[in-house]
Formats: structure tokens, sequence, C-alpha cells
């Protein structure tokens, strides 16, 4: 059972506005409301008043913008598109200057020409979904577009891709305050993947082999328990009983990456709960999971999250867990 936590509670205020999608809204609590007391989410809208879904009912909040002062990170949910326009209603606008400095803000999709028409993202990267890049490059060229990813954290100001993409960013903040140990729980809770990597394609292709093809699931799965070992791209097509050709194609249509990418995307995240949950020499970790050597693995985790094995023990280490 989880230890209660007395630690500070971090309040997540979500702004839902006119034409709100109504699964988008809901993901901010779900995933932030199962990391187990570390996070309180309020709902508010620009006026405290209902505010119209993009389906067919009405969402009755309890909060107004007021709430936005005491955020510690604001979500902006996304809204149907037809209620895309230049520039921001006078109401948004409002709203969005009780946002205090060094508030955490996260956009989910269309969120983001919110973000943009605020002048928030001007010269920063920053991503929506796919199908809006077009037209969100025509409205914001100030704007460093990235429309190949499922979210993009310029630390503070996170900007994230349609629908799902919204409940990976989310799990992202968790991971960065609290951890993978905990991600991993909240994943479970919520029933989705762990992690998927920030710089993970949108779109996939073909994420479902066709009835006759065969998936290379059962060598992912096979690849996971191996990690420690020496694993090409050889070996790997060899147990999916692929020519090379045919299994690193059939992967990238799956999973959306390369072999090798998505390897060491396995290997960084075994060894990050290694570096929570144990206190094994980084150099050892780095054998448990794969890496040649110490430095390699600095290498790699400094690549996906900034920091060193040192600094990121020293912050998420159980035993400095309340």
């Amino acid at each position: 059972m989880p230890q209660t936590y007395d630690g500070h509670v971090e309040r997540v205020v979500v702004l839902a506005l006119d034409g709100v999608y109504p699964f988008e809204l809901g993901i901010p609590q779900r995933v932030f409301g199962s990391a187990e007391g570390r996070y309180e989410v309020l709902t508010c809208t620009v006026d405290g008043q209902p505010v119209r879904s993009d389906s067919d009912f009405s969402i009755t909040v309890e909060h107004g913008p007021e709430v936005l002062r005491t955020a510690d990170t604001v979500v902006i949910p996304p809204f149907a598109v037809s209620n895309i326009v230049a520039g921001l209603p006078d109401a948004v606008a409002e709203a969005l200057k009780a946002i205090g400095p060094g508030t955490r803000i996260v956009s989910i999709c269309t969120g983001a020409f919110v973000l943009a028409a605020a002048g928030m993202l001007a010269g920063r990267r920053a991503t929506t979904h796919w199908c809006l890049a077009g037209l969100f490059r025509q409205m914001y060229p100030d704007v460093d577009l990235d429309a190949d990813v499922l979210f993009v954290d310029e630390d503070n100001l996170l900007t994230s891709a349609g629908a799902a993409s919204g409940v990976d960013v989310c799990l992202h903040l968790v991971r960065k305050d609290h951890g993978s140990e905990l991600a991993n729980r909240v994943a479970r809770t919520c029933v989705v993947p762990p992690w998927r990597e920030g710089g993970q394609a949108q779109y996939i292709e073909q994420p479902v082999p066709g009835p006759t093809a065969t998936s290379t699931a059962a060598t992912r799965h096979w690849a996971l328990e191996r990690l420690g070992e020496p694993l090409t791209l050889a070996g790997l097509a060899d147990h999916a009983r692929m020519s090379l050709r045919t299994f690193a194609r059939r992967f990238s249509d799956e999973v959306g990456m390369s072999p090798g990418r998505w390897l060491i995307q396995q290997r960084v995240e075994r060894a990050r709960q290694l570096l929570e949950s144990s206190d094994l020499p980084v150099d050892q970790i780095a054998g448990e999971v794969g890496f040649a050597t110490g430095t390699s693995l600095r290498q790699h985790l400094h690549a996906a999250i900034g920091v060193s094995p040192q600094a990121y023990r020293r912050t998420f280490h159980a035993s400095r867990r309340p």
C-alpha cells in the first residue's frame, strides 16, 4: 500500500473554454487525481458559469477565473476547431492575466492556439494536433511548431498533441515531479502505457497489423525481459521470424520509432526505476539495463531528461519519499 503523502500538494487548475472536448477535459483529474495525494485538481471557466462542450451537453464548474491565481500548474484542454479565432476573446485574455509568474502552463491539442494568441509561444518550440499544423503555422509563424511529436516540454511551458497525448504529457509531469515509480503506478491505475516518449511520432500509420500480418509485440516483450543482454536488430528480427527489412518496417509501423531508439528508451526507463528503488552503483545499473558503460548511461539519461544519474537519484530515491 502507498504511504500517506504529507509533502507539498500541487494545485492543478484546468481552464475549460467554450466548446471544450469532454474527454480531454477529464484527463488532468484522471491522471493527477490518481497520484496518491500529490495533486489537487480544480476546474474553472472564464466567468464561473457553465460552458458548452463540443458534444450535446454543457459542463457546470465550481470555480471562476480567480482560482487561476492559486495554481501551480494550469492546463488548457482543447476546444472545437470551429472556435479557433485570430487573437483572444476578451474574457479569455482577462482570465489568463490571473495566472501568476512562474506558473507551469500545459496545453492539449487546440489549447496551443490560446497560448500562441497570448504571445506565450513566440520564438519557442511547441506542438499541437498534426492535422492542425498548417493552420497553426499560418496563424503563428513566429512559433517553432513541431507537429511530429506527442508533446514538447519547454520548462514551465508544455504543449501536447491531440487526444491521448494529453495523458502522455500529464504522466510526464508526474514522472518529472515525483519519479517513474509513482508515474508507473498512476499509469497502471489509468490502464495506459506508462511512458510514451515526447518525441515519439503523433501519427502511426499502421498501429494494428492486418489479419494475416505478424506483430512485433511478442518480440518486444521478449526484449524487455532481456534488456541487460546484447540485443541486435538481427537478433530481434530472428526472434520475430522476419527479415531485417520487414521487421524494421513493421516495428516502426506499430511503435512509431525504430527498434534501436525503442531499446534505448526502454533501457533509460529501466535505469530510472533502478536509480529510484536501489542503491546499486551507476556502472552496475548500466550493465543491468544493457548499456556498455556508466558513461553511456549518463549520456543517454542526460539526453532523455537533462540530468545525471546521481542528480536523478538524489531527487527520486525511495529513501527521500515521505
